[in-house]
């Protein structure tokens, strides 16, 4: 089972890859995706996005400011406004 993820800035694809599940700071509050999540979209607030290549595996935190984050069919995408490596 596995988790199609996008992270993408103004400038650059930053990520594209298959994990296990992803964790956003979004403006209502963090919230998980895993696969077959219901689709929907959601603004996408400064924080760590938290990411989790396999089930049980510690989280890789990404630090986003701003954007929108969607879940669809085939997965999620995370449109951040600057990503800071």
């Amino acid at each position: 089972m596995s988790l199609h993820f996008e992270l993408v800035t103004p400038a650059r694809l930053v990520r594209s890859e298959e994990v296990y599940m992803v964790e956003v700071p979004g403006a209502e509050g963090e919230f998980g995706v895993l696969e077959g999540h219901a689709p929907f979209m959601s603004v996408v607030k400064d924080g760590p996005l938290k990411v989790y290549r396999t089930a049980g595996a510690a989280a890789e935190e990404i630090r986003i400011e701003g954007g929108f984050a969607e879940v669809s069919e085939k997965g999620l995408t995370v449109l951040a406004e600057h990503v800071v490596v």
